[in-house]
């Protein structure tokens, strides 16, 4: 092998560990921005609940008020699901007082209402105060 071959395959090898390198550092961008995108409960409103469900294959939505006690002891449970479920489900809270097109559309009577939607359709509900794990495997049999 001459030596300008010899230049060339390492020039050329140069390049392929660049474009590599690029190239992971944009998987890793992507792959934080989706997992930072779902890491927290979304505010979800009359106005972008059906963007947000239209764009998320499985979705939790936990109705809510601020004067419910129940609704505010299971709100770090949701914010931890949300976490550990990052990049799989979209979780979001509906404050039922401010939205009452969206509550009265799905028929929340009680809260806290977790309502379980996968592909724009309600496939689970969860009311009341339940812990964390029964949350976890209804969550999970919707998972695919």
């Amino acid at each position: 092998m001459n030596r300008e071959h010899e230049q060339f395959i390492s020039e050329e090898d140069e390049e392929l560990r660049r474009i590599k390198e690029k190239k992971l550092k944009e998987l890793m961008r992507l792959k934080e921005k989706k997992q930072g995108m779902n890491a927290k409960p979304v505010h979800v409103t009359d106005s972008n609940f059906n963007e947000m469900v239209s764009k998320n294959s499985l979705v939790l939505i936990d109705c809510w008020a601020p004067w419910c006690a129940p609704c505010v002891v299971i709100a770090p449970v949701v914010e931890e699901l949300a976490k550990e479920f990052s990049g799989r489900v979209l979780f979001g809270k509906l404050n039922v007082d401010e939205n009452p097109r969206t509550a009265g559309h799905f028929q929340i009577f009680g809260i806290p209402t977790l309502l379980i939607i996968g592909n724009g359709k309600e496939v689970d509900r969860i009311v009341g105060l339940v812990p964390k794990g029964q949350i976890e495997a209804r969550l999970k049999k919707h998972l695919k």
